[in-house]
């Protein structure tokens, strides 16, 4: 492999990290194992801190291909609780209110659901990286400060209930979608269209474009991977 050239990585993110701190953790190691202060590496899609799955890396020259990379189509398995809600619309925050939920059965959540296939507008979490002024929206949040975030038109190409519990409120998902499309937001709308309220309690991304989680490494794989492989230089 020629990592200062350019090579693609295949993680699978473990939960409670950062993309970056993902990526810095690799980058690490290749640029010592190849020798160098600092290999060029990017990441294509930004996966939430408690979020898991398909992390593609990219080092040398195909960091150009990070944006072509993120156009790609996505999937996902979601868990989401119903009846309670939270700021972030996960459990970055605690329960902030709670919602009747004694109305709701399989067959509606089944009916809910074909309602959000197609292109439809989506307004982005609060706290998420997206801009307000050059300023990231969950840094302002976290100020205090007043966040508002104008909707934005995503494409969910499939949606699947694949659990529904009854008893515990919880169901799962499989979602493939376009860019830009977030799976918190998409839980919080799902819950008020069920006149009732949700957040996600785990998120993993199985997909992205044609490389699934079967495809990837963990960090704590990675090590051992990365002596196994023979190193060229530029």
């Amino acid at each position: 492999m020629n990592f200062t050239e350019g090579e693609y990585i295949y993680i699978n993110k473990p939960y409670g990290m950062t993309s970056f701190g993902a990526l810095a953790f690799v980058r690490t190691r290749i640029s010592r194992k190849v020798g160098v202060k600092r290999v060029k590496t990017g990441h294509a899609g930004t996966l939430d801190p408690l979020a898991t799955g398909v992390l593609i890396l990219c080092t040398g020259k195909k960091t150009k291909e990070i944006e072509r990379l993120q156009l790609d189509t996505k999937e996902y398995t979601a868990t989401l609780q119903l009846g309670a809600t939270t700021p972030s619309y996960d459990l970055e925050h605690e329960v902030d209110a709670t919602y009747p939920t004694a109305h709701i059965t399989e067959e509606l959540v089944r009916t809910v659901l074909a309602g959000f296939v197609g292109e439809i507008q989506q307004v982005p979490p609060q706290y998420s990286a997206c801009k307000i002024g050059g300023d990231r929206a969950y840094k302002l949040k976290r100020k205090g400060e007043d966040v508002q975030l104008a909707a934005k038109s995503i494409h969910i190409h499939e949606l699947e209930l694949t659990r529904f519990d009854a008893e515990t409120m919880q169901m799962d998902i499989r979602v493939r979608c376009g860019k830009g499309t977030y799976i918190r937001s998409l839980a919080r709308d799902i819950g008020r269209a069920l006149n009732s309220g949700a957040h996600l309690t785990a998120l993993c991304r199985t997909q992205l474009g044609s490389v699934r989680i079967e495809d990837c490494i963990t960090l704590d794989d990675f090590p051992q991977w990365l002596d196994q492989q023979q190193i060229e230089q530029s």
